[in-house]
């Protein structure tokens, strides 16, 4: 998958006109279960390692037919884009700041929606993890990720379920900062399309089950 995949989906001037329909959505009460999936990153960098999270959201929003919906929602710093998963109602979010401090973001689109943290999912990407390896935990420790360590701090919980993408560790540790900031290399790249699609495959799936059964089945 090429860069321009993982720029997809980005605001664009005719997304104002849905953000009526997610203050809408927000203040009435559905009669599903509704999620809130949140895809960490740095707002104004697609297309990095870091912000692989995002990505997979912009996956997740074409997977249900929403791509073209993202609607910038001033009241949490976001774009969101609503979305049908069976009985169940997803509320795809993308915060418009940078990865330290996502965690406001989710945690004001939580209070909007009416959302505990069981109800919340973290698509971040994962440094222990290789490029091409996914993982879904069930809460826990940020684990010196940044993002989710804000998560944890904003919304006092850290039993939001986490969807983990592998970006891989450099060699030496000097190299973190700039292997997560910087972009995909042609190779990593092609390992990324069927990755994109295994994950949302993992997440969605997930969902259907925990909207089936009783919440405390994670």
């Amino acid at each position: 998958m090429g860069v321009s995949m993982l720029r997809s989906g980005l605001f664009r001037p005719g997304m104002r006109r849905s953000w009526a329909l997610s203050r809408q959505a927000s203040e009435a009460r559905f009669p599903g279960k509704r999620w809130l999936v949140a895809g960490l990153g740095n707002h104004g960098m697609p297309g990095t390692r870091h912000s692989v999270g995002m990505a997979v959201l912009g996956q997740i929003a074409q997977r249900l037919g929403v791509a073209e919906n993202w609607a910038r929602d001033s009241r949490c710093a976001a774009d969101l884009a609503l979305a049908r998963l069976g009985d169940a109602q997803l509320v795809l979010l993308r915060p418009r700041r940078l990865m330290n401090v996502n965690g406001r973001s989710v945690a004001q689109a939580a209070e909007l929606f009416g959302l505990t943290a069981e109800e919340i999912y973290l698509v971040h990407d994962e440094l222990d993890k290789p490029l091409g390896k996914l993982a879904l935990k069930l809460g826990g420790s940020a684990r010196g990720h940044n993002g989710v360590r804000s998560c944890i701090s904003c919304l006092n919980s850290n039993a939001m379920p986490r969807l983990l993408v592998g970006i891989g560790r450099p060699t030496h540790p000097s190299m973190v900062e700039t292997h997560v900031l910087g972009c995909f290399s042609p190779e990593e790249q092609e390992l990324l399309s069927p990755l994109m699609g295994q994950a949302t495959d993992l997440l969605l799936d997930h969902i259907r089950a925990r909207s089936q059964g009783p919440l405390s089945g994670l």
